[in-house]
């Protein structure tokens, strides 16, 4: 991509929301696999591609030089969407409209992994190279917790200097530069049935008892701290007129820091059984843990924010998120991370998802000036990994 135009960075963009890839359609993931494999081979980039498990699709690197050796820049990002098949054809089809344009997946994250591989394109085209390596890794599986995706991804991580994600920039531009952590638990109370009529007495509902455990458990949030537990799903027994023998629930907190989420477990791992007939089991699901704000990122944000300042922009500023991105794997190993690089936009997960078409030029350009100067002298604080 010689010239970075708004309509050549819609048509990239486009390219990418047009091929639907909700997490649990392997084969669909695997085509925008298939799509970014092809520009990466025609950057010259090495290709590595592992093939998924577990009904997920394939994790794909393209590995490109740059004008120096060493460890480098890790680009990561995701190609699954929440979006069902159909909803492209249905009732989120892409379309501008003014400043806007829609679509599955256009803000989470595919405008940002279309942007950040357009400034590859553009290095490329240009017989430029990147400062330092840069490996672009995209995952199959980030919406649903990257369960066959994060040992890979915290590997990948310890070999490079620093990582890169163009998730979408929260609040009207802000990059991420933290971001809290996500921890899910699996509850499961198992008691006796019994007819609900006439032999009532001698069953034990697991119902009423995973009532008692929900009380405890969302006892925990503390608002003051951004400390959020739900308990969002609960599903029990099988019929009315039958003392329920069964009941499972899921517990989701937003864990802050590492206090938070050693507080969580140990409560959930102290839970017992209200009646002591009843019996409960509590599993850890699948979790992002969270990170926090270093001096090496501090110094990757203020790069950032003086190249946008030479493009003639300012950033928004920066932010702690509350949702979780694989950048929490990379944080969390004390790899200097850098998130929402992406579009700025709104609606992520709904049926109104769109970024706004005005900001694809300028966070290109960005993208283009940080794969270009990150690596000279001051540029990035040295990592207390």
């Amino acid at each position: 991509m010689r010239e970075l135009t708004e309509a050549a960075l819609l048509e990239a963009v486009r390219g990418w929301v047009e091929i639907e890839s909700p997490t649990q359609d392997a084969a669909g993931v695997n085509r925008v696999a298939d799509h970014v494999e092809a520009k990466l081979r025609r950057m010259d980039a090495r290709i590595e591609r592992r093939s998924g498990v577990d009904g997920f699709g394939d994790i794909l690197l393209g590995r490109l030089e740059g004008e120096r050796q060493g460890p480098g820049l890790l680009l990561l990002g995701h190609i699954d969407t929440v979006h069902p098949l159909g909803t492209l054809a249905g009732p989120l089809p892409f379309r501008v409209e003014g400043d806007r344009a829609y679509g599955p997946g256009i803000y989470d994250m595919k405008g940002g992994n279309a942007i950040a591989l357009a400034a590859l394109e553009h290095l490329h085209a240009q017989g430029r190279k990147p400062l330092l390596p840069v490996t672009v890794m995209m995952i199959p599986d980030e919406e649903a917790g990257s369960p066959t995706s994060r040992a890979a991804i915290e590997a990948e991580a310890l070999r490079h200097a620093a990582v890169l994600v163009p998730e979408p920039s929260g609040e009207g531009g802000r990059l991420t530069i933290a971001r809290h952590g996500i921890a899910r638990w699996q509850l499961r109370t198992i008691g006796r049935p019994a007819h609900a009529g006439a032999y009532h007495a001698k069953g034990r509902s697991a119902i009423r008892e995973m009532a008692h455990q929900i009380l405890a458990v969302e006892a925990l949030t503390d608002h003051a701290r951004n400390f959020f537990v739900n308990i969002g799903i609960v599903a029990g027994g099988t019929h009315e007129n039958m003392v329920p023998a069964e009941c499972r629930a899921v517990c989701y907190a937003l864990v802050p820091t590492a206090r938070e989420e050693a507080e969580l477990r140990e409560a959930l791992l102290a839970l017992r059984p209200h009646d002591p007939e009843v019996r409960l089991e509590v599993v850890q699901g699948i979790s992002r843990p969270p990170y926090a704000k270093t001096p090496a990122i501090q110094a990757l944000y203020g790069h950032a924010a003086a190249l946008a300042r030479g493009i003639g922009f300012d950033l928004a500023g920066e932010r702690v998120a509350g949702g979780g991105s694989d950048g929490n794997f990379t944080g969390a190993l004390g790899v200097p991370t850098l998130d929402g690089l992406g579009v700025i936009g709104d609606g992520p997960h709904t049926l109104e998802e769109h970024l706004l078409v005005s900001c694809l030029v300028p966070r290109t350009r960005l993208l283009v000036r940080m794969f270009e100067t990150l690596g000279e002298a001051g540029t990035m604080a040295d990592s207390k990994r």
